[in-house]
């Protein structure tokens, strides 16, 4: 395969080497970090950032459109971007931003199969198993790639094989992989499938639901001696028994008719989701119904002027709920998890969503207009701010309606973010 350069600019290079000395149990394998949940592995990191920001290390370009993220893994950085001639995953070398390969696994996406009024390209995050990464293109195309070598091992197209759709705006999932199954939601009839990892053949389908694909990415959680995979559409949340497909609860509390994006946090036996659109919040106590059913109890739904996570993402930090919410215009806010009561909200213009990571006792907040990223201290009181930095550059590609929705990660020490085609990697090492 022809590797193609991947154009960056490489400075303070000798400040990554203690970063990524103990790669590996540092790593940020998939969407929202090792488990899903947006908290980093543990290491050590600055508490606050001097003016202007931590050092950068490198910044790289020419990753194509798109709002996918990042996943770190062995000193490797994975991600998926599209130009004219397809949709790719690309490695970079996380020591310096170099390109390793770069493998077109789908087609392009265009203007007929989902409305782009918001920008084009993949949205998914590449997932990080064993020798491969699981990708998924805005058009449905599920995919295995060796990791070290960028060939793709098996594609399915989830719409020609099993009936979905592609959502109004585009495919958004990032695969869950689980043992040997990789799940994916095409939609409709054949709403969930389970793809073996090796071969891409069906090994498992969800029962009970036809449900158009949204933009959620499931989780796997157990509750009472059931495990199950949760995730949510425009009816609501509806969570599949791994081994059986069996539907064993559904709540419609965050449905909606036009989008449902957020991710879905667990703790213990309470299930948090929000979602925007008038949607709001709700916390469900969910407990064994017998023969594999599990019983909700709906302990708050809360809508209007509180959480309405637009797709950002929220964290849960010591009890506490922090995201940005599109109520009161647009505003980054702390909910009690367990009364759903708002804590602080704090607006910073002209950002009118963000999105979120938390590591080493620390909130990542990612605007989307000004490219700032403010460090942020976890308070039940109020927006307590240890420092900010701000892109050098934003991309040049056409937004058209759309602006800065990746995700912050945090891995080997670094803070990367991107925009678009561009990846700014930071170095917030504690030393």
């Amino acid at each position: 395969m022809k590797l193609r350069n991947c154009l960056f600019v490489a400075c303070f290079c000798s400040l990554i080497s203690p970063s990524i000395g103990t790669a590996g149990d540092r790593d940020w394998p998939q969407w929202r970090g090792p488990q899903r949940d947006g908290h980093a592995a543990a290491q050590p990191l600055l508490e606050s950032w001097p003016d202007g920001g931590p050092a950068q290390i490198w910044q790289a370009s020419g990753l194509g459109r798109g709002y996918s993220t990042a996943a770190v893994v062995d000193q490797r950085i994975y991600t998926l971007g599209s130009d004219e001639a397809g949709c790719f995953a690309v490695c970079l070398n996380a020591a310096d931003g170099g390109e390793v390969w770069r493998t077109t696994f789908s087609r392009a996406s265009n203007g007929d199969d989902y409305n782009q009024g918001w920008g084009g390209g993949p949205r998914s995050t590449p997932t990080v198993v064993g020798n491969h990464i699981y990708v998924l293109s805005d058009v449905g195309v599920a995919a295995a790639i060796d990791r070290d070598s960028g060939d793709v091992t098996w594609k399915v197209d989830v719409v020609e094989s099993y009936g979905g759709k592609v959502p109004t705006w585009g495919y958004s999932e990032s695969l869950l992989v689980d043992g040997d199954r990789v799940v994916v939601t095409p939609g409709e009839s054949n709403f969930m499938v389970g793809l073996n990892c090796s071969s891409g053949e069906k090994v498992w389908t969800s029962q009970g639901v036809n449900a158009p694909a949204q933009y959620v990415s499931p989780i796997k959680a157990t509750v009472a001696e059931t495990t199950f995979y949760v995730t949510a559409s425009k009816p609501g949340l509806f969570a599949f028994d791994t081994t059986s497909g069996g539907k064993v609860f559904s709540d419609a509390s965050t449905g909606n008719n036009v989008a449902v994006i957020p991710t879905p946090i667990l703790q213990g036996d309470e299930l948090y989701h929000t979602s925007d659109y008038g949607s709001g919040n709700t916390l469900i106590k969910l407990s064994g119904n017998g023969g594999g059913k599990i019983a909700t109890e709906s302990i708050y739904h809360l809508a209007d002027k509180t959480m309405q996570n637009h797709h950002g993402g929220v964290v849960l930090v010591d009890g506490v709920i922090y995201g940005f919410t599109k109520a009161n215009g647009g505003t980054w806010m702390a909910q009690d998890m367990a009364s759903g009561e708002t804590l602080w909200e704090e607006k910073i213009r002209p950002n009118r969503s963000g999105s979120i990571a938390f590591a080493d006792g620390r909130l990542y907040c990612y605007n989307d207009k000004d490219g700032s990223v403010y460090l942020v201290k976890p308070s039940r009181t109020g927006w307590e701010s240890s420092g900010r930095l701000e892109l050098p550059r934003q991309t040049d590609l056409p937004r058209d309606k759309g602006a800065i929705w990746a995700h912050p990660i945090i891995a080997d020490g670094m803070l990367i973010i991107r925009d678009q085609d561009l990846m700014f990697a930071y170095d917030i090492s504690r030393k």
